[in-house]
This record gives structure tokens, sequence and C-alpha cells, in this order.
């Protein structure tokens, strides 16, 4: 019997990227290669790279390094959002055999052939991101308790300072009945929660019925999506990841918090808290709508956790620009911040504009806002201590402890009882330990 040839991977950046690696290693498994870990060494090194902040290029080397280190005559393919961005650089990394764009990622299998390293320059195969056009379903199943649930691809928005639309394409989408089957198929594996993924979920609908030389009628809304997957059996909680808040309707918020499946939790990415800045992102909504939007949401859920997106250093901001963003996340009822410092990335209108942020003075305002973020969190937590949630509990790094979310976001930590991973329990919240989590007593299942 022959040796089966083996085959590992390593993800960079977002859940989209996870479920979309998980798929790749499925279509591996089903060609008769083993999946193995990425320090065992294998014959072909499959690496899902990012390109949202500027250390793209440095991971990748990174990463590239770590595979050969583990198998020098591992044949080494790059796929993801900076490989369609930059495929002739990433070639140019010694080791990097082929790289693969973004309409060409989940053909993988036809790209490889003899396996055999390349004496120079790695293979590029990433044609014009116009190609990417049609939408390839993904999910991720396997190393988590959740499963990362790919819904949307691509981005019709036009933020001056995002380069995802030229490396996934325009908006499209699966359809219900797809998502509906994908997520019966999920609940199968034995999963209890999913996470809907995609670059830019609310916009779902795009791209399912596609006519030559138009552009694709939408069939259907997120809300309809998530209407269809609140019955189906086996899955105990789905979670939104992240929802544009223009997207983000009262419809959408008055179902979720009536839901007895999805859980309440929504991330909305605010990145400026000052209209002039939103405008010069073309952002497509002002502040006032946001603050709405969490003000509804806290209406109806008043438990409910909300996460922000938001970017610090853009171009122009001024001191007072940033402080009004300072102030106006302050008077939110938000629970955490996700704070980015903004990096020029090329082919971006914001890269060419004048009146650049100081590096020191971004990480300075990065810092303050992280600051606010951890009081925010800190903020939310003491709220429930003393409270009864589900938890689901999931492996930790640290192998005398197990961790969870509750339905509502806040993360847990208890000493281990490995029957009780990937099961739903009752606990109560006892205190926030040094790490920052909350530690909890299990509550007794009454018989």
């Amino acid at each position: 019997m022959a040796t089966p040839r083996t085959v590992a991977f390593h993800t960079l950046g977002c859940k989209l990227n996870y479920s979309e690696t998980s798929a790749i290693s499925r279509m591996f498994e089903q060609d008769g290669y083993a999946v193995v870990k990425f320090q065992e060494g294998a014959n072909v090194y499959v690496i899902n790279t990012c390109s949202v902040t500027d250390f793209a290029d440095r991971k990748c080397r990174k990463t590239v390094r770590q595979a050969l280190k583990h198998a020098p005559d591992a044949f080494v393919v790059v796929v993801g959002c900076y490989a369609q961005l930059k495929p002739k650089e990433i070639a140019a990394i010694p080791g990097v055999d082929l790289v693969l764009g973004a309409a060409e990622k989940f053909r993988i299998l036809d790209f490889i052939n003899d396996l055999s390293k390349a004496p120079g320059k790695g293979l590029v195969q990433a044609g014009d991101v116009k190609e990417a056009n049609s939408f390839v379903d993904a999910f991720s199943f396997g190393d988590r308790t959740r499963s990362f649930l790919k819904v949307q691809d691509g981005c019709d928005y036009k933020c001056s300072f995002c380069t995802i639309p030229l490396a996934r394409g325009s908006s499209r989408s699966d359809e219900v009945a797809s998502v509906v089957a994908n997520a019966k198929k999920i609940a199968e594996m034995g999963v209890k929660e999913i996470v809907l993924t995609g670059v830019n979920i609310g916009d779902f609908g795009n791209g399912t019925a596609v006519i030559e030389g138009t552009k694709p009628r939408k069939e259907a809304l997120f809300i309809d999506l998530i209407r269809e997957l609140d019955q189906v059996e086996g899955i105990e909680r789905f979670r939104i990841s992240s929802i544009e808040p223009n997207l983000c309707t009262n419809e959408i918020i008055s179902f979720v918090a009536q839901s007895q499946r999805f859980v309440p939790h929504f991330h909305m990415p605010l990145q400026s808290g000052n209209n002039k800045q939103l405008k010069m992102m073309r952002r497509r909504y002002k502040r006032e709508l946001y603050a709405e939007r969490v003000a509804q949401i806290k209406r109806l859920m008043p438990h409910c956790c909300i996460g922000v997106d938001v970017i610090v250093g853009f171009p122009g901001e001024t001191k007072e620009d940033f402080l009004e963003t300072y102030r106006f996340i302050n008077e939110l009822d938000i629970s955490y911040l996700h704070v980015f410092t903004y990096s020029e990335r090329p082919n971006t209108p914001a890269a060419e504009m004048s009146d650049k942020v100081d590096m020191g003075e971004r990480k300075r305002r990065n810092e303050m806002l992280r600051m606010l973020s951890h009081k925010k969190r800190m903020h939310f937590y003491n709220q429930f201590l003393g409270q009864e949630h589900k938890v689901l509990f999931e492996v930790h790094k640290d192998k005398n402890l197990m961790s969870g979310f509750t339905e509502n976001y806040i993360k847990i930590e208890a000493p281990l009882e490995s029957n009780l991973i990937n099961t739903i329990q009752r606990v109560q919240l006892r205190e926030i330990n040094p790490a920052g989590n909350v530690a909890v007593s299990l509550i007794p299942v009454e018989v």
C-alpha cells in the first residue's frame, strides 16, 4: 500500500479564511491526502493569507520559513487575499512554489502536478479579480467547537481604506437553501454553534442569479436567511460575525431579540465616531445612525453584547477628531472594541490622501482606545456577575482549563472536565479572574 501524500495548512486572518481553509482541506482529503499538523512536516503546505494589515508580507515570509524548517522539500502554496493583491511579490519569496488568486484557490488540485520544487520564482496563477464572480461555499470543522459558515463573499462597498474588493471581487452570496443544507450537515457533525461569516454578510442575496451583462438580482435578503436558519434542528446557537450598521436593520434586530437560536451578540464596524472622517472613509452612514442602532439593540436586548471596529490615525484625523471619536464610543453602551491602526494600502484612495498622521501618534491613539475597550469589557462583564448563564465549553490552551462563551459573548474559564467539552452547561458567573475572563461555578443538573 502506497504511503499517502500529506498536506498541512496555516491560516492568517479572519473567520472567513478559516472556513475556506477547512473547505480546501476537505478537497485534499477527498483526493487521497492525509491532513497533518503544521509542525509534523508535510509534502504540501497551503498558507491562506490576509491583507488587512501591513504585516501581511512579514507573516507570509515567516510562515513559509517555518514550513520549510519542518519539511525542507515541501511544496509550498500561497492563497488568500494577499496572494490576489501581490502574487509576484509572494512568488519571489524563497521556497514558494505556487501562488493562487481568488478565482483559482478552490481549483488548487488542478494546479498541483508533480509537486516538484520551483527552481526560481514560484508559479503564479492569479487572474483579474473580476474573474472571482462565482460563489464557493465553505465551512470550518474539526479544530473548533464552533463552525464558521460562509454565506457571502466579496464586497461592492468602496471604502477608501480597504483592499478587500480588490482581493475578493464583487459581492456574491450562496442561496438560502444551500446555506440551510450546510447548516444541517454541520449539525449532523455534532457542532453546537454556527458563526455566519462573509465579507459583508448584511448584503446577502447578491450573485445568486447571474445573467451575462447585467447585475445579479437579489433573490433573498439577510433577514430571509436567518429566518430559515432559525428553524434548523440540532444547532443550538447561531452567531452573526459582523454586520454593517446601515444593513443591521430594525427588522434584523427585532428578529434576533425574539429568536431562540440567534444569540444576543452584534459586531458592528464603526471605524470613526467623527462624521467628517466617515465621509472621507466613504462609509455609508453617519455616527447618528450608529448610535440609533446601538440604542435599538439595547432597548430590546439590554443584556446584548455589542462589539465595535474602529480605525485610528486615518489621514486628516486631527486630535480633536480623535477625541470626538473617543467621547462618542465612551458614551455608547457597547461591550468591546477591535482597534486598528491605519496603515496605507496600495491602490486605495486613502493612500493618496494628504495630512498623514504621525505613526507615533497613531500608536498612542490606538493605546488609548485599547484601554477604553478594556474598561468597556470589564463594565459589561461586571453587570452579570452572580447571574446564571449558559456556556458552550471548548478546549483551552492550558490543558488544566476549559473555556467558552455565554450567549452574550462573555468569555469564561473553569477547571477542565473533559466530558463537558462541546456541551452547553448552566453556570453561575462568579468573578473576573486576573486574565480578564470570568470564573464560574457549574450548576448541577436537577435529576
